[in-house]
This record gives C-alpha cells, structure tokens and sequence, in this order.
C-alpha cells in the first residue's frame, strides 16, 4: 500500500482589525493638517527645495573651520557637499571612484568626504539603511506619519511627539508632504542646528544657526 503526505487544507487568511475611534480620530487630524511654515527659529535654507535627481542619501558633516553644519548627499550624478547654514554647495565630485559612488559598499553606510572634510568618511542615510537624529537636546522632535499610505508626511513638533494632543500649528506642524516623490532621509544634524529633508527627486533644509544667510 502506498502512503501519500497530505497537504493540510489552507487556513482562511485572517482579517485585520479595524482602526479603533482613537485611531481613526488620530488618522483624520493628521490628513486635515495642512503643510505649513517650520515655526521661529526654524528658517528654510533654500527659496525653493534643491533638486536632485536620483537621490540616494545624505549626511552631516561639520566645517573644520566655520563650524558650520554639512550636508553631504549622494546621488546618481555623485557627491555634493552644502553649508546648511548659507545653502552654498561648497564641493563637487561628479565622478567617485566606483567603490566608494555608494554607501553600501562598507559596513557602516559612509561614503569619503569632498572638499573642507576630505580626508574623512561620512555617514550616509538613504536608500541602502541608516539614519538621522530625530530629536535635538531641547526637545525637538521628527516624526514621518503616513495616514494616506504611501504618501509620507513630516511633522515638526515641540510636545514630546505623537499623539500630539494640541492644535495643529502651536506645538506641532506639519512642514513637508512627499506626494510626488519617495522620502529617502529626514532628521536633524548632531547638533540639532540644522533639519534636512531628502527624497529620490530634491533636497530641503531649514537652519537655526546664528550664521544663517540665505
């Protein structure tokens, strides 16, 4: 007689739960927050965002000499390097050597620094991993909150973060909408002067340095 396994008919695939009324209340105030202005003593580095197209990641980085924060970001067309304070690209690097074009070519996500930090590594966050400081030391903090999956929004708060009881625009905003392309990294430089904002297509920044100039 011959014996044959029988597969074990298949489970039902089970249901989600729906969203709760405190979800569902949570979810609606986050969608019927309008995108505003980063409050004092946040200003936008640049008019408009800094396109970038294919976009991988960015870092920070600090001016040997000024101080200054740096952003450094990594794309398709290679390393480039701003002063988060003025918005200036201060360096350039069109054509990395191909081992180094990329962060996830070593352990830690960095690629070598351009221009006042060559000579160093920096550390990248992006599309291959890692990531940014979400919060300052005075209680600053960044959420990425997608109520209308897959488009993300980024809150700026001064309450500690979600559920962020109070009205929209008086400890907590809402300052980017990515609806047209896909977030990459958002946080704050280590020294909490500075909040980027990056996607596949462009870069934004708002600064509170004493230096800022743009």
């Amino acid at each position: 007689m011959k014996w044959t396994d029988k597969a074990a008919p298949a489970e039902p695939p089970g249901h989600e739960p729906g969203l709760s009324a405190y979800q569902r209340a949570l979810r609606d105030r986050l969608l019927a927050a309008p995108v505003v202005s980063a409050p004092e003593p946040w200003q936008p580095v640049f008019e408009h965002c800094v396109p970038v197209g294919g976009l991988l990641g960015i870092g920070f980085a600090t001016h040997p000499g000024s101080g200054h924060d740096l952003v450094m970001v990594v794309s398709n067309d290679g390393h480039g390097l701003f002063d988060a304070d003025t918005g200036e690209k201060i360096a350039r690097d069109r054509d990395p050597d191909p081992e180094d074009s990329t962060p996830d070519s070593v352990a830690d996500l960095s690629c070598p620094g351009l221009g006042p930090v060559a000579g160093s590594r920096v550390r990248m966050a992006g599309l291959f991993g890692g990531g940014l400081h979400t919060t300052t030391a005075d209680g600053w903090t960044l959420e990425v909150v997608s109520p209308a999956w897959p488009n993300e929004r980024v809150l700026l708060s001064a309450d500690g973060g979600l559920p962020h009881s109070g009205p929209h625009g008086e400890q907590w905003w809402h300052i980017f909408h990515s609806s047209y392309s896909e977030l990459r990294a958002v946080g704050f430089s280590p020294s909490g002067q500075t909040l980027a904002v990056a996607t596949s297509s462009d870069l934004s920044l708002w600064t509170r340095g004493t230096g800022h100039g743009a």
